[in-house]
């Protein structure tokens, strides 16, 4: 009898994972070899460096991956791969893998968008909870309270509900209304950024200020130091380029959707925010104390956890900064989100992807929930970040459904996801 296996391998960034998941609802193994010490010296991913590393690492990442899942190739029922978007060179040195593998096993080949990979991350964790919650129901563990709740989320009415999805990464900040269908999914975009995404301003932020890569979680773990209203960043609201004609503008972030049908409401961009902090550096005379920061900063390795050693690598005028640009990406994060999700009628929210991990964030959409009555879930911090595992989730409902990669598969960087 089949047992559901399935294989995941991504390789869009700067990570190369492998995982295995049973049915799409339990998580049996997921390694990934991660390549921040050698982008932190450019702050930033480079491209062919990224390509190299993940020739170097899949083979060992999937031995890995199917070690700690005590499965062999033999046990796998498909295999799944993010075929877009990402780097190119990156995307397929995954890709090739996954069908060669493919092939050699008889395996059919599922591919997998990295954005509703991101959506499943959450999902995953909904489905394990679930399975968690039922077994505790019949063994009578849980008290009577918890009870009701426990058979709705054990009956899965709660994966049932559509919901509004905010997947906020280092490449991506996207809004889409995400509906159940015939046991697969369907997505709708709502809102996306215009250019640079909130991860990617994090980074740039760091790397202006002298800190680590990447930028997010130096910035997270300064910023509960720093007073977040003592700059009063704004972000002024986003109107239509008239001369575009309904075309996204030609930046990185914006090439992958047309933004014609949007609503402008529920528009991003984080260029302003990111030359404001530049302005801001440049007028305080912060520059060259940022520079002198990045021996120290190599130094020491990770972000400071306590007052003493955050003033340490930076003065209060610094950490009030970061704590107010912070401040500020995740205020308007929460607005366009909770108004997207009540303009389509959702009452449920999922937030994923890299900077999903944020504290800041976790903590403000979660009051926010509470206090609107909306249902708000998050991944793992393990699942926020980019892996396999939420790739191997998201193609059950295509295994399922036979829905699998032709032949001449490859990767696809600009693919989009919803319409």
């Amino acid at each position: 009898m089949s047992r559901g296996l399935i294989l995941g391998i991504e390789s869009s960034c700067d990570e190369t994972a492998a995982a295995v998941v049973e049915r799409g609802a339990r998580t049996l193994s997921s390694v990934v070899a991660s390549q921040i010490s050698t982008h932190a010296t450019y702050g930033g991913v480079v491209p062919e460096l990224a390509s190299r590393e993940h020739l170097r690492a899949i083979v060992p990442v999937v031995r890995a991956a199917l070690d700690q899942a005590r499965a062999s190739f033999d046990d796998l029922d498909a295999v799944a791969v993010t075929s877009g978007p990402g780097l190119a060179g990156a995307l397929l040195v995954g890709i090739t893998y996954a069908k060669a593998l493919a092939f050699a096993r008889g395996l059919p080949l599922i591919a997998v968008n990295h954005l509703e990979g991101h959506i499943h991350a959450v999902l995953l964790e909904e489905r394990q909870k679930r399975t968690q919650v039922s077994a505790a129901t019949e063994h009578g563990a849980l008290p009577p309270l918890r009870q009701k709740e426990a058979a709705r989320v054990g009956h899965g009415a709660v994966e049932e509900e559509p919901a509004l999805a905010l997947v906020v990464s280092g490449g991506h900040t996207h809004l889409y209304r995400a509906r159940p269908s015939g046991g697969s999914w369907r997505y709708a975009l709502v809102g996306r950024t215009l250019d640079d995404a909130a991860g990617e301003a994090y980074d740039k932020v760091a790397k202006l200020l002298g800190l680590g890569y990447p930028g997010g979680p130096w910035i997270d773990a300064l910023a509960v130091f720093g007073n977040p209203q003592a700059v009063p960043f704004t972000f002024a609201q986003i109107k239509p380029k008239v001369h575009l004609q309904g075309k996204a503008p030609r930046t990185k972030a914006a090439k992958t959707a047309p933004i014609a049908d949007l609503d402008p409401h529920f528009l991003f961009s984080f260029s302003g925010i990111k030359t404001a902090v530049l302005r801001y550096v440049e007028l305080h005379h912060m520059r060259e104390e940022a520079q002198a920061r990045v021996p120290r900063m190599l130094a020491m390795g990770h972000p400071p956890k306590n007052r003493e050693d955050a003033l340490a690598l930076c003065p209060q005028s610094t950490l009030d900064l970061v704590a107010s640009f912070q401040h500020a990406v995740v205020g308007d994060l929460m607005k366009k989100t909770f108004a997207a999700a009540e303009s389509v009628r959702a009452t449920r929210i999922l937030v994923t992807g890299g900077v999903a991990a944020n504290r800041e964030l976790r903590a403000r959409f979660t009051a926010e929930a509470a206090r609107r009555g909306v249902t708000i879930a998050f991944p793992t911090l393990a699942l926020s970040t980019d892996n396999a595992a939420m790739i191997a989730a998201a193609a059950w409902p295509r295994f399922m459904a036979g829905e699998f990669a032709a032949p001449d598969l490859t990767g696809d960087p600009s693919l989009t996801l919803g319409r």
